[in-house]
């Protein structure tokens, strides 16, 4: 495997969506129905918030283990890897399957990207979406969360685990006043 892109923190750049668009074109070409939704997630997503130049997309789909979502990936030229699982925040119920996902390295020829399949209907799934579109809501939140990011990745420019040991718990700070937001507003994933 190569080593990991040194960790830069960029001001918000306005073609990321249409970046992502890009992306979610093909995605939605080679997977056809398999894929429920395609969604811009991360940093990237968040209108003003500083970033890593990497898009994250989430690709939601009924059955993880589906063959079609392998098939589908490999007809794009992403490679799988053996990354099984997201972060667990504190606190979390429902058994391991609720963070479980497959995840692809999108092709070299495309520009960075990350490629994350999680179930509809899993907690995984929802987290990404919610964390999105709390700091949508939440300018004070994303400020802060951008000054965390930026002060790690010049602390650890090339330490990404020091840098997601740090992050994770960060974004599941986050995740609490997201979820009384979403009780407040009555947020759910099928709302969006």
């Amino acid at each position: 495997m190569p080593p990991s892109p040194r960790i830069v923190i960029r001001p918000y750049d306005e073609r990321w969506p249409a970046e992502f668009a890009a992306v979610e074109q093909r995605l939605r070409a080679a997977l056809g129905e398999v894929a429920l939704r395609v969604d811009h997630i991360g940093s990237t997503s968040v209108p003003g918030l500083a970033a890593k130049d990497v898009i994250d997309v989430q690709v939601s789909v009924a059955d993880l283990d589906d063959p079609r979502v392998a098939a589908g990936f490999e007809i794009l030229g992403a490679s799988p890897t053996d990354i099984a699982a997201d972060h667990v925040p504190p606190g979390s119920t429902g058994g391991p399957e609720e963070w479980e996902k497959r995840y692809f390295r999108a092709p070299p020829s495309w520009r960075p990207t990350h490629l994350h399949v999680r179930a509809e209907g899993r907690a995984n799934q929802r987290y990404a979406l919610l964390f999105r579109d709390y700091l949508r809501h939440s300018d004070p939140a994303a400020a802060a969360y951008a000054q965390v990011k930026t002060a790690l990745a010049r602390l650890h420019p090339d330490d990404a685990d020091a840098y997601y040991d740090v992050k994770d718990p960060v974004c599941d700070l986050v995740m609490d006043a997201a979820e009384l937001w979403a009780a407040d507003v009555g947020w759910a994933v099928w709302s969006i």
